[in-house]
């Protein structure tokens, strides 16, 4: 049955480089599953290096644009970006007028890269035309500035200046303080939200970067618009588009010279980490039916487990509960689920540093002939000494670096034969847990 989805639009720059401005917005929009149509204001030519060139979309076509979006998609909630002109303004604001839309005011005056985009008239026109018409203005810091006309450098100066730019006319404001230097605010990223009431801050790590951010302030608008639009109030609405655009640059995608804020990682994480525990139960059910399998769970349990694509610790690896293990009544497996084996996901996580794909393992009884029948079916086989496993140092971590060290191919297979209370093991890795069975099957047939 077709979803009948929230409706919002975007009024601003197209960026050239996919990363910022209409293309942000879009992509964070279908990121938080609303519809999104898109008003073009201006078309730039633009990269990591800067901007380097603009063209401002006539009076006549962006008015023909509004009217074909409001008319037939009917938004409920809009947003505005790049307004480049004092005529791109003038125009947006009469049609807000008319179609009385609650919208997000951006004030975007410059590129990530520091070119200005803004003619100094526009943003004049901006704060007398626009600015009392707006549900939420949200300047970053040399925004809140050219609005108010005051310095910012405290967190005091914020809210003296979020009180300024309230009495202009914005029912409510939101200073983002992501530029502030990063000791100013102690390793946190500063946010504030004044609604002529009460300040709230809106506080979470500061992620540090060496390059350009970019795109960042449109996918915290673009957000915070899509929260708006579902209903939520404008204080839950910023705490989700925060935590949004943390992990959207968290993930950010290095591109060229600058890193571009990635509103689809969490929908891709979320998906990956569906498929993995699918992959890895469909695995179980498979190794539970293959025959003769229970002879080769070694003493403390069989495991079989799988990463994520983008995983950094245990909690993203899916693996069975309790291992799974022979009795009199067959073999017994326990629930799949992620952050249950730190075992097997050492294991997994380490080979990752040094091939990625290699997503899942499986460990197994270790028997000659098994490494024979490994070498037989083509696996690239390569094991390590326990024995000279140094001290303090962590099995899986040491053992597989050794292993990779010593073979002039990546393993897909590696064994040890044990040590003194240490039960001697065959790991065999694959690209997910399926294909590791897979790998099985052929070692014993």
């Amino acid at each position: 049955m077709p979803i009948n989805r929230v409706r919002v639009v975007t009024f601003g720059g197209s960026d050239s480089s996919g990363g910022a401005g209409i293309q942000a917005d879009l992509k964070t929009f279908s990121a938080l599953g609303v519809y999104g149509a898109s008003i073009i204001t201006a078309v730039t030519a633009q990269n990591s290096r800067g901007v380097q060139s603009k063209l401002v979309i006539p009076a006549e076509l962006l008015n023909s644009q509004i009217r074909s979006v409001m008319d037939d998609i009917g938004p409920v909630y809009a947003k505005t970006g790049l307004l480049p002109s004092p005529d791109t303004v003038e125009t947006v604001a009469a049609a807000f007028k008319e179609y009385r839309v609650p919208f997000v005011l951006d004030p975007v005056i410059k590129a990530g890269s520091g070119t200005t985009l803004m003619e100094p008239r526009a943003l004049d026109t901006l704060v007398q035309q626009l600015l009392p018409l707006c549900r939420v203005v949200t300047p970053n810091l040399p925004e809140a500035t050219a609005i108010s006309g005051m310095e910012i450098r405290t967190a005091t100066d914020m809210r003296d200046a979020a009180i300024a730019i309230r009495r202009m006319g914005a029912p409510a404001v939101i200073i983002k303080g992501g530029h502030f230097e990063r000791g100013a605010t102690s390793g946190r990223a500063i946010d504030l939200i004044y609604d002529g009431d009460e300040f709230h801050e809106l506080e979470l790590e500061y992620i540090a970067h060496d390059v350009v951010l970019h795109g960042c302030g449109c996918s915290f608008s673009a957000a915070l618009t899509a929260e708006l639009a579902k209903g939520l109030d404008l204080y839950s609405a910023a705490v989700n588009a925060k935590e949004f655009v943390h992990y959207a640059i968290s993930y950010s995608d290095t591109i060229s010279w600058f890193k571009v804020a990635n509103p689809a990682h969490r929908i891709r994480m979320d998906a990956d980490r569906y498929r993995v525990l699918n992959n890895v139960k469909e695995a179980v059910k498979q190794l539970k039916r293959m025959k003769n399998f229970r002879e080769l769970i070694p003493e403390v349990g069989t495991n079989i487990g799988m990463a994520i694509e983008c995983a950094s610790d245990e909690n993203d690896v899916a693996a069975v509960d309790g291992r799974i293990r022979a009795t009199h009544e067959g073999i017994h497996a326990g629930c799949v689920e992620f952050g249950v084996s730190s075992h097997v996901a050492r294991m997994i996580l380490t080979m990752m540093r040094f091939e990625p794909a290699n997503r899942s393992a499986i460990n197994i009884r270790y028997r000659p002939e098994l490494v024979t029948a490994c070498e037989n079916a083509g696996l690239v086989v390569s094991h390590f000494e326990r024995a000279k496993e140094p001290p303090g140092m962590e099995t899986m971590v040491w053992g597989i670096k050794e292993a990779i060290a010593g073979s002039t191919k990546m393993p897909e297979v590696i064994f040890d034969r044990g040590a003194y209370g240490k039960e001697a093991m065959i790991r065999i890795f694959g690209t997910n847990a399926i294909n590791v069975v897979k790998k099985l099957r052929r070692v014993l047939n």
